[in-house]
């Protein structure tokens, strides 16, 4: 399979670093002009470099889109795009009974919110042209709910919800909506937490990684993180035209770990 997105425009959230500068990688290498966006900083005008270096045509558009504002000067300064990658996201541990109404507010906003605004927008040109691909990167733990992550599990679950209903209202249209549900991955992040996991055990990277999948996701099939590259395979796939049957689904990249054979 040839997988070719030349003549298509992308955009994907959350694109500076880890699984959304792969996939804005991988969309590039397929031929798709590619708009990355994050807040602003220096880490996404490195990206933009690094993908302009190996010949991707791209660019970057820096703003705080768990805002609404931050929505709305992107779709003024890109009022249409073909596919639209919501990666953006947060995560991290917190006790149930510590979260606050403006903890709650700001996961919904931003891992929520944040993909509800920039697809009312574009779904609309999409559906008018006749194709389109719209994606949420969600996560295993929107099945999977982690006593430690309820609120992050809960934002995810609503993106699931919010893909298929979507995907509902744009039937027999051309575009198609979908999730994509990754498990561990090993992002800049995630690797910054091992190597500390690792240094506080006394033990190599590779071997608290692998220790961690035992302990948290035991059900894991993969027995290791995926990479971002792996997680971004998939995406590029489901924003191809091969994948023009696939919607409404969540696509799962997780590494067996969810318990289920749907």
């Amino acid at each position: 399979m040839h997988i070719q997105l030349s003549g298509k425009t992308a955009l994907v959230t959350g694109a500076s670093a880890g699984i959304g500068l792969a996939i804005a990688r991988g969309l590039a290498q397929a031929g798709a002009q590619v708009t990355l966006s994050a807040r602003p900083g220096e880490r996404l005008s490195a990206a933009v470099a690094a993908l302009q270096a190996e010949g991707g045509q791209v660019q970057g558009f820096a703003a705080d889109l768990a805002t609404a504002a931050g929505c709305a000067a992107l779709i003024a300064a890109v009022p249409e795009t073909d596919i639209l990658v919501n990666n953006l996201g947060i995560y991290g541990t917190q006790d149930f009974f510590a979260l606050s109404d403006a903890d709650w507010e700001h996961f919904f906003q931003t891992n929520v919110m944040s993909g509800l605004r920039l697809s009312r927008h574009y779904a609309q040109g999409m559906q008018q042209r006749g194709w389109g691909r719209i994606q949420f990167i969600s996560s295993e733990s929107a099945v999977n709910i982690p006593a430690d992550m309820v609120h992050y599990g809960v934002s995810k679950s609503a993106l699931q919800g919010l893909s298929r209903g979507l995907a509902k209202v744009l039937a027999g249209t051309g575009v198609t909506v979908n999730t994509i549900l990754p498990g561990p991955t090993r992002t800049e992040g995630a690797q910054a937490f091992i190597a500390q996991l690792a240094r506080d055990h006394g033990i190599s990277p590779e071997a608290m990684e692998a220790r961690f999948v035992r302990e948290n996701r035991p059900s894991s099939l993969l027995g290791r993180f995926a990479t971002p590259e792996e997680v971004a395979h998939m995406c590029v796939y489901a924003a191809s035209p091969q994948a023009s049957a696939t919607t409404g689904a969540a696509l799962r990249v997780e590494g067996g770990i969810v318990e289920t054979i749907l």
